[in-house]
């Protein structure tokens, strides 16, 4: 039987909302404050508590909302009573397996159980493909308490006797569906038949489809589902605006809309890691400082390219719904739909990147004519209907200006410069024959009467009537008969 939690959220001014009056160690308490963090989110309210008692949990909430402190901070506690200093590896094993569906998921829910367990003895660690797997089994054999993994990387260690999991306790699935959706369903099935049988298991998810009930169903004992908000939903903080373009104008309507808004950073999701690498560079002439960050890219490009974005080194963030999971960028303004996602699920994602922790934001979806049905199909999800709205272009291309279109030079402006023209062909010195060296070539041709004949008549005149005192003809000599003469 699965027990469903109330989703009436706590009220600003209840006391179950600060951090302080819930049973954690004071180390994590003065982890969370160096944090920020004075009060919790409706999920983490919620959560922590049942994770707290031991209890299995599915647990639903808007993305954005802080569903990594719900489960790092419940099991870090649960976990502190196992803490030593020893350097033996032995006395630290495995004891918490964290899964994710990306790599980039995986390194921020890292960095945030680093920061929670700073003030404590745990050690923790996160493996993923994409990057040598020497430096990993270092820290693997060195033991550490946390791992969190992506299931490939993870299977990938198994396999070569790395990570041991037979004394794992606690087991979360991060964005679970998305997990399902990329095909992680046998590598799941896998990884947790190396878990022991009697351990803790919590799925946290920004949306529940059908698949995730049946893996609860098989995976989870007698889980408390905790819902936050409505499945699905997205967070009403974020601005949601469906614009009709043609697929040559929606670079133009970014750009525009950048500039109308005064957006100082955007994503721009896309469908594809072509798209993403070909608008990226597209973007980059257009003097915007632009990253991609798609499947194709080594891990480390994606995450010098993920850094550069939050340290805002770069403008926009051209991606796939690889970045559409998990990231957690402060105060991001806005997001981009380039392409309307082809998976409904997907949506909610992606604009989850802005307005996140209760901020304002925006998410604008570029609306062509082949997109009717994937629209039709969030609209479905998130129960509620769009408004596509048309958006009137500015013409900031450069024009080329036709031959009609060119002023006629005015007869006042152009007089001068010809009358100049004229005067220097009239004053320029005429250039002068140079003088001959040969006096014979320098005399006029005179007309020289001759008796003789011309060359082709003589050619014509028979050898015997030629005079033979020609002066221009040599006497034959006369040759022996032994060598032909007569």
């Amino acid at each position: 039987m699965i027990e469903t939690e109330s989703s009436a959220a706590p009220r600003d001014g209840d006391h179950l909302t600060a951090f302080s009056s819930l049973a954690l160690d004071p180390k994590l308490l003065r982890a969370v404050a160096d944090a920020g963090y004075l009060t919790m989110t409706p999920i983490q309210a919620k959560a922590i508590p049942i994770v707290l008692a031991g209890r299995d949990v599915m647990g639903a909430a808007q993305t954005g909302t802080g569903k990594t402190a719900a489960f790092t901070l419940p099991l870090l506690q649960r976990m502190l009573r196992s803490e030593n200093a020893s350097a033996s590896p032995a006395r630290h094993p495995v004891r918490a397996l964290v899964l994710t569906p990306t790599r980039e998921l995986a390194d921020q829910v890292a960095a945030n159980v680093k920061n929670y367990a700073k003030h404590t003895l745990l050690r923790s660690t996160v493996v993923f493909g994409g990057i040598d797997m020497k430096p990993q089994t270092e820290r693997l054999r060195a033991g550490v308490e946390v791992l969190i993994a992506t299931p490939g990387r993870l299977l990938d260690h198994i396999e070569a006797k790395n990570a041991a999991l037979h004394q794992v306790e606690y087991v979360v699935l991060d964005e679970a569906d998305r997990m399902l959706d990329i095909g992680f369903l046998p590598d799941l099935q896998r990884i947790l038949s190396y878990l022991p049988k009697e351990r803790q298991t919590l799925l946290f998810s920004a949306t529940f489809s059908p698949e995730i009930r049946r893996l609860a169903a098989s995976y989870l004992q007698d889980p408390v589902t905790v819902e936050v908000a409505r499945p699905n939903a997205t967070a009403s903080t974020v601005e949601q605006r469906f614009y009709a373009v043609t697929d040559d104008d929606k670079r133009r309507v970014v750009r525009q809309l950048l500039r109308e808004r005064s957006l100082s950073q955007a994503i721009v999701f896309v469908n594809s890691k072509l798209g993403a690498a070909r608008l990226a560079r597209s973007f980059e002439r257009d003097g915007l400082r632009t990253a991609a960050l798609h499947g194709d890219k080594s891990q480390d490009e994606r995450l010098k390219s993920l850094a550069a974005f939050k340290r805002a080194e770069v403008d926009l963030l051209v991606a796939t719904d690889v970045a559409a999971r998990g990231l957690d960028i402060a105060d991001l303004p806005a997001v981009f739909n380039f392409d309307v996602p082809f998976n409904a699920e997907d949506y909610v994602h992606r604009i989850g990147r802005t307005g996140r922790a209760g901020a304002s934001g925006l998410a604008i979806t570029l609306v062509t004519r082949d997109d009717a049905r994937n629209v039709g199909d969030i609209e479905r999800l998130i129960k509620k209907k769009f408004e596509i709205e048309p958006i009137e272009l500015e013409d900031d291309r450069p024009r080329r200006r036709r031959r009609d279109e060119e002023p006629a030079r005015e007869p006042e402006a152009a007089a001068p410069t010809e009358r100049v023209e004229r005067v220097e062909r009239v004053e320029r010195p005429a250039r002068r024959a140079p003088a001959s060296q040969d006096p014979f070539f320098d005399r006029p041709y005179e007309a020289v009467e001759s008796v003789e004949p011309a060359a082709w008549e003589r050619a014509k005149t028979p050898a015997a009537v030629r005079p033979a005192s020609a002066p221009n003809i040599r006497p034959k000599k006369k040759v022996a008969s032994l060598l032909g003469g007569s």
